[in-house]
Parts: structure tokens; sequence; C-alpha cells
């Protein structure tokens, strides 16, 4: 039989604390690494053993009877037998070790919830040399020396491998804790360190009294598909236009296409395919945080959907741009946000939130293409994202034990035809990092 984690007295598998502290984990600072030549080469080796670790982890998990599966901890107790039988593994880090155990038992779960959820999912794969790109130092096994380098760099220190220098863009807070380091290859080619962080509740900005929630300090936030969102009150924020990106990254995967596979010339263009889509995700990235960080600080209470993200992406016809979207990075980025600027942020069921009146609460049906809420039952006419939007911030109060305020932006409302929609350019956002006009 697997064994009983719980019961064994003091024993907590890291897998567990990644699953319980993804917030600690989004909380990071990352960091772009330059690591000599003769370091960079002791990165990969390690990197490759890791890698190895992984797939025997996976062979003895996918090799044992299906009534006696080895846990995480089963796993552990083996490294010290695994390294004396191949002495490779001997050469990692033990704290190391045992986050790569960690890391397959925490696929796992996944893997299992996904399951749970109907989705037709199969056994996890045995990692290819390009599909494993990064290590985990927990706990320890890591130094930080902000004062060996100039004032925009820094050093890590990985146990086995040795110094690696980083641009340290930004300091770590004296009032975080470092949990874990972990050093990168993209398929760039380029260099990452990141330090997981957590941050000691005590220091945090205190929230805000529920009681103290209306609806002129709180928003609804509608994550649109004309609109990247529609607040409650009456804000729109555009796109961001990423065309010009998408033409090259088309240009450039046609030139992969001509290489030889596996060719030098091909290696080389396959790295220019692989930063054409990182410029994309890192201009993504930073669209939501200017966004993200200005929702925060401007108001005391910010709901939004409990979206299911993958069951979108399969039902869409326009999943391209929802992938831009990056719904859930959207949303873990305002959960995380929240508690570092004082702020409450609430996921709510978003199933109806666009065919129910936000005034009067009957539902009517509408289809895609149909733009504008009109309530046969009320009379309330509005855009169709600022109705979701209300119903959101409607369903937030509800989620915290709030009443429906008095004044609310239902009551206030213009129609479909007026100008007081305030709307944001995707531009404005990205040039002052802010939603006020």
């Amino acid at each position: 039989m697997v064994r009983d984690e719980a019961v064994t007295p003091g024993y907590k598998p890291l897998s567990r604390y990644i699953a319980n502290q993804q917030t600690a984990m989004e909380y990071s600072h990352r960091y772009r690494a330059y690591p000599t030549d003769e370091v960079a080469e002791r990165l990969e080796h390690h990197l490759d053993v890791h890698r190895q670790l992984y797939n025997h982890v996976r062979w003895e998990y996918e090799n044992s009877p299906a009534d006696d599966k080895p846990s995480e901890y089963d796993q552990n107790n083996n490294l010290p037998e695994w390294k004396q039988r191949w002495p490779i593994f001997a050469e990692l880090h033990s704290k190391a070790a045992q986050a790569t155990v960690a890391r397959f038992y925490h696929n796992l779960t996944i893997l299992r919830k996904l399951k749970e959820k109907g989705y037709d999912v199969g056994r996890l794969t045995r990692q290819a040399p390009s599909e494993y790109r990064s290590v985990t130092y927990n706990q320890s096994g890591f130094d930080l020396d902000e004062k060996r380098g100039h004032d925009t760099d820094a050093y890590v220190r990985f146990s086995k491998i040795g110094w690696v220098k980083i641009r340290y863009s930004r300091p770590i807070p004296d009032h975080a804790t470092i949990n874990e380091v972990t050093f990168k290859k993209e398929t760039t080619g380029e260099w990452f360190v990141s330090f997981g962080l957590e941050t000691d509740d005590a220091v945090l900005p205190e929230k805000p009294d529920v009681d103290s929630l209306d609806a002129s300090n709180s928003v609804g936030i509608d994550l649109g598909i004309q609109k990247y969102i529609h607040t409650s009150d009456g804000t729109t924020v555009e796109w961001l236009d990423l065309e010009d990106e998408y033409e090259r990254l088309r240009r450039e995967q046609r030139n992969l296409s001509r290489k030889e596979h596996g060719s030098n010339n091909w290696e080389n263009q396959r790295k220019q395919v692989a930063k054409v889509k990182r410029h994309i995700r890192r201009k993504v990235l930073d669209y939501q945080h200017k966004i993200t960080t200005c929702l925060v600080r401007e108001y005391d209470a910010v709901f939004v959907e409990d979206l299911d993200v993958t069951e979108m992406l399969e039902q869409s016809h326009n999943a391209r741009n929802k992938q831009d979207a990056a719904w859930r990075q959207f949303i873990q980025l305002l959960e995380y946000k929240a508690d570092l600027y004082g702020c409450h942020v609430v996921q709510v069921e978003p199933k109806g939130t666009t065919k129910e009146c936000a005034r009067c609460g009957v539902e009517t049906a509408k289809p895609i293409w149909v733009r504008d809420h009109s309530c046969p039952s009320c009379g309330f006419e509005t855009d169709r994202d600022a109705n979701a939007a209300m119903n959101v911030l409607k369903r937030g109060f509800a989620a915290l034990g709030l009443g429906w305020p008095e004044s609310t932006p239902v009551e206030t409302v213009t129609a479909t035809d007026t100008d007081d929609i305030h709307e944001v350019s995707a531009s404005h956002v990205v040039e002052t990092g802010s939603l006020s006009s």
C-alpha cells in the first residue's frame, strides 16, 4: 500500500509544501543570470543529472504494483541507496535532489486533479533534455552575496556548482524570507535565477474592514472578448496590440521550417523563434502587472470571475486572444498583490453573469455576437460586459456576506449609446501604467 505520509511523525513532503505555497512561489523575484563558461557547463550537467533522477523516480513509480506505489517519503528514503548505486546522483545537493522528487509528485497531483475534473489525461512522460530546464534548491544549498558585485549585480552560489552573477535589478526586500532558489535555462539559451519569497503577514498592510466596503471603493471585473477588461464603474481597457509581434513570429517560424532539422542553422533559428515567443509573453505579463497594480491600489476590494481557462480555450474560436490574455495569470497576479497592497480580491462564480440582468436578476439568452444587454422584464439597458461586471460586483458582495448597497452602478448606469464609458487604450497603460486619463 502507499504509505500514509500524514502519520509519519515530523514528515512534510515537499510536494505538499509546493501545493500549499502557490502564493509564496508566485511572490518571487526573477533575475537574468550570466554564468561563466565553466559554471554554465556545470549548470548544464546538473540539469541533466536532475532530469535523470526525475525520470528514475517516474520509472520506479510506474513499474510498481498498482496497490503498492511508492510515496514521496519512500522515494526520498531511497536517495542514499541510489547515490551509492549510481555515483552520478551523489553529485547533487541533497535538498535539490529532494525537490526533484517533489517535482514528480507535484506533477502527479496536478494530473490526478485534472482527471477528477473529467479531463482525459494520460501518464507523466519521460523528460527529454530539451524539456527539463530548471532545478530548485529548497531551504538550503544556496547563498546570496549582494555586496560582491557592482550596484547592479549580485552573486548566487549553488552548492556543488559555484557562483553565478545575476543582474540585481531589484533587491530582495528586508522583510522577505528566501524559501528556495531556482536556476533555469530558457529555450532561448539564456539563464535566469528566481528567488521564491515569503513575507510575514505582520509586515503586510492591513486590509480594510469588510463592513466598510461599498460600491464606491469596490469594483467588479469582467474579463472580456472585445475589451481586455470591463469594470463595474464604467471603465474599459483595450486589448494589447500584438499583431506586429505575431507577424514576426510567423516569419521566424517559416524560416525555421526551411532549415534542416537538427543542424546548427536550425538550432540558431529555433532560438530566434523562442526569443519572439518570450517577447510576447513578457509584453503580456508587463501589461497585466500594470493593470493589476492599478486595480489593487485604487480599490479596497476587487471581484473577478473564477474562470475555467482550460475549458474556455477548448471551446473558443478565439483561443489565441485568450491565451494572450492569460486570464489565470491575471487572476494570480491580482491575488498575490492583494496581500502586498492591502486589498480584498475575491473570485466569484462566473456562470450566468452575462445572461442575468444586474438590476432585476431575470436571465436573458445572448448569443456571443449580441453586445448589448436589454432586459425584457425591467427595461434595463447597458453594454453586455458592463452588465456582467455589475453582476460580478453583486456576487462579490454576497460572497463576503454583505448586502447589495443602495447606491450601485446599476442605479446610475447610462444607456449603451452614450459616451460615458471611460475607455483606456492599451498604449496609455503601457506608457503610464495607469487606468486614469
